[in-house]
């Protein structure tokens, strides 16, 4: 199964870093997708959350003979919604696909080499066959590669990683913050071409992001004017609703493990809450482990990334499709933050935590 290039990043720039004499660093926001491409009205639209349980002291999650519909609840913005529709996952029901992306924009030279082993010793693992169909991607600063069909066949997938010669990156972490601003629209551009690819297929994809993430590009030296704020908010609104529509759950799968700062590791955790308008936004709320947090997938971080792989995809043999219809408001992008409640000690979802509604 041969890796091939699809087409190539072009003019989705997300962001620009402009410094000038003596002034701070400002950040100028380009739109990841016209307002245009946004649904005009929510009215009869169907919100599906893909919820995994989590069991305290368990090492699996909830199966379908743990709960039934009547287990759950929807609050919406704190209100409770009816579910409209429940079907509960089990083992050979899933036709959830994943793909497992190997970031070589943001992880240094011996992380690669470290990550490309692990990888192979997980596809290699449990005698070659994978319980889910899997494609193997690679993001270098020279693109987007992809396998042309997902398999279970891990032995084969490997065999085809094998023969991909990932070069050495041009854009290095001492390039300063013009390198960081490289990455960090690399890396937001694949994620969103990738996630239109997926959705044009039906079901559920899961993408597996092996990487410590791509810079935040936040902190005191990055002042945003109001046009910035409002640009930047649209991006924000246009890549949750574009995972929330394509049924793309994304995992930050970082590698480095105990090898990374605490404070580098963590640092995301004050970007998780979903943005309700424009003056609260920042870079990092384009983070990956903050997309793959609110997407319903999670953040792991171990420098055994095999066990983080496979813990990922014991996700998919037991999780729930759960539909309620949303909202309808005044305004355009109003932000609606979800909970899906659980009656039963000891267990919490874990799904996609909002949506943007529109009039």
């Amino acid at each position: 199964m041969p890796v091939s290039v699809r087409r190539p990043l072009v003019a989705l720039a997300v962001l620009a870093i402009l410094l000038t004499t003596g002034s701070p660093l400002r950040l100028a926001a380009q739109g990841l997708a016209s307002e245009a491409s946004r649904p005009a009205s929510n009215a009869n639209q169907k919100i599906t959350l893909d919820v995994v349980v989590d069991i305290k002291n368990a090492r699996r999650p909830a199966t379908a003979a743990d709960l039934k519909q009547e287990d759950f609840s929807i609050l919406d913005n704190k209100s409770p919604r009816p579910i409209t529709s429940f079907r509960a996952i089990t083992p050979g029901q899933s036709t959830a696909r994943v793909v497992l992306l190997i970031d070589a924009v943001n992880l240094r030279l011996q992380g690669l080499e470290y990550v490309r082993n692990q990888v192979s010793a997980f596809l290699h693992a449990n005698g070659g066959r994978l319980t889910h169909p899997t494609a193997i991607a690679i993001l270098t600063d020279q693109g987007l590669k992809i396998e042309d069909s997902f398999s279970t066949d891990g032995s084969a997938i490997n065999e085809s990683l094998d023969k991909q010669v990932i070069g050495m990156r041009t854009i290095t972490r001492s390039a300063g913050i013009y390198g960081a601003e490289d990455r960090f629209s690399i890396s937001l551009n694949a994620l969103r071409l990738l996630a239109g690819q997926q959705g044009k297929t039906p079901g559920r994809t899961v993408i597996l992001w092996v990487s410590p993430g791509w810079p935040l590009l936040s902190g005191p030296e990055i002042n945003l004017d109001g046009r910035q704020q409002r640009e930047l908010f649209s991006d924000v609104v246009n890549m949750s609703t574009e995972l929330r529509e394509t049924r793309v759950t994304l995992y930050a799968i970082d590698p480095i493990g105990a090898n990374e700062s605490l404070e580098r590791t963590f640092s995301y955790e004050s970007f998780l809450k979903g943005i309700a308008k424009p003056s609260q936004v920042d870079a990092g709320d384009l983070g990956l482990q903050v997309l793959a947090s609110q997407s319903g997938g999670t953040a792991l971080n171990s420098n055994d990334t095999g066990a983080l792989l496979q813990r990922a995809y014991a996700d998919l043999d037991n999780y729930y499709e759960i539909t309620f219809d949303a909202a309808v408001t005044e305004t355009r992008d109003a932000y609606r933050h979800v909970e899906v409640k659980v009656d039963k000690p000891g267990m919490i979802a874990r799904t996609r935590d909002g949506y943007y509604a529109q009039p």
